[in-house]
């Protein structure tokens, strides 16, 4: 896969699709790799298992690419979460966060916390529209802060954090901790900009369940403890019995032991597909399909609630209807896969979305207007 118009052919699933923010379907290219991968496993010979094995340097080197880093700095991770408490867990000092959060963030942080017995104080953020913004930032920060932790694409209003602003108000002193899973491989970013970066390659990617990773910068492996640093964290090259070696210096200390190479191998075929087809590429795509999606609820009156600016969004579109559980319904009679929760009904496209999904968004819109669920 070279071009564009090859990544844009991958997407073999069925119209109606529009929870890309909930989970990817695993594209064709990373279905066949892992088959193979499979296979290889299943002979049981060394030489096969080692193969396997490089899927996990692989992997690491795609990620880093795309993040604008070394390959040392990336770990990966049975999870997103798995990659944000190896860096809660590390920490000290006071840490700003939104209530909000997905709980990947807040509870993450919440037990974290709890474990470090007063070392670690979250600052929790409750702006009214749940945004976190600089603004929002700027108001909760005090000399106590030593980090802040923050999803770059909100999961509920699709409400995208500027890297570089954030990055410059809180200084170089503190640590910036980005969960990118809403973003990792559609949002050309400044990742770089971040001390550290957590990501999952189960929705965007098309990778599938297990594919975590995550990144820790020098500076953040100056200031955060491996605590749960494991066999695979030290600096021993192999087994070790009889010794406590010391934790490893690069972000390898941020693990506890060996990763699944079938899921490491969808992870490098995901971020390989993605880099191939151009991350810029991808992002300017996704902003026409969500325009698109934004026309369709705009003309039969349904509010958003999501950010309509393209630099403040990525691939979500909330819906806030006034009876959230009936249009969910009237979606899902028609075909339509979205994620409902709470008062809201969440839309994501992704840049394969076709246009026969978009028809039958609109179809099943146009099929209930005058229904109490549409906002007058």
């Amino acid at each position: 896969m070279g071009t564009f118009d090859d990544y844009l052919s991958t997407f073999d699933n069925e119209p109606g699709y529009l929870n890309w923010a909930a989970f990817g379907p695993l594209s064709p290219s990373v279905r066949e790799e892992v088959f193979a991968d499979a296979d290889l496993l299943g002979s049981g010979r060394p030489s096969s298992l080692a193969l396997v094995g490089e899927r996990i340097g692989q992997a690491r080197e795609l990620v880093a690419e795309l993040l604008g880093a070394e390959a040392d700095d990336v770990t990966v991770q049975p999870s997103s979460t798995h990659g944000l408490a190896q860096a809660l867990y590390g920490l000290r000092g006071t840490v700003l966060a939104g209530s909000g959060e997905f709980p990947s963030v807040s509870l993450t942080l919440e037990r974290a916390a709890q474990a470090s017995h007063g070392a670690l104080q979250p600052r929790w953020l409750t702006p009214a529209d749940g945004r976190i913004t600089t603004d929002a930032v700027a108001e909760a920060l005090d000399d106590e802060v030593t980090a802040v932790v923050v999803s770059h694409v909100d999961f509920r209003t699709g409400y995208r954090v500027d890297i570089a602003a954030l990055r410059e108000l809180i200084g170089p002193d503190r640590l910036l901790i980005l969960d990118a899973v809403q973003s990792f491989g559609v949002i050309a970013a400044d990742y770089a900009a971040a001390d550290v970066v957590a990501g999952h390659g189960y929705k965007w990617l098309r990778a599938g369940r297990g594919t975590g990773f995550a990144s820790f910068s020098p500076r953040a492996r100056e200031r955060i403890e491996p605590v749960l640093s494991g066999i695979t964290g030290t600096t021993a090259s192999g087994l070790f019995v009889d010794e406590l070696p010391a934790p490893a210096p690069s972000a390898q200390a941020f693990t506890v032991s060996g990763p699944d190479t079938l899921a490491a191998g969808r992870l490098a075929i995901g971020v390989r597909d993605v880099r191939d087809a151009g991350v810029a590429a991808i992002e300017a795509r996704l902003a026409e399909q969500v325009d698109a999606v934004l026309e369709i609820a705009d003309r039969h009156g349904i509010a958003v609630s999501s950010p309509r600016a393209r630099e403040e969004r990525a691939g979500i579109v909330s819906l806030a209807p006034e009876e959230p559980a009936r249009l969910a319904a009237a979606l899902a009679n028609a075909g339509v896969v979205a994620t409902a929760r709470g008062a809201a009904v969440r839309l994501a496209p992704h840049a394969g979305t076709d246009a026969a999904t978009l028809q039958l968004l609109d179809d099943a819109l146009a099929s209930c207007a005058g229904d109490t669920f549409i906002s007058g």
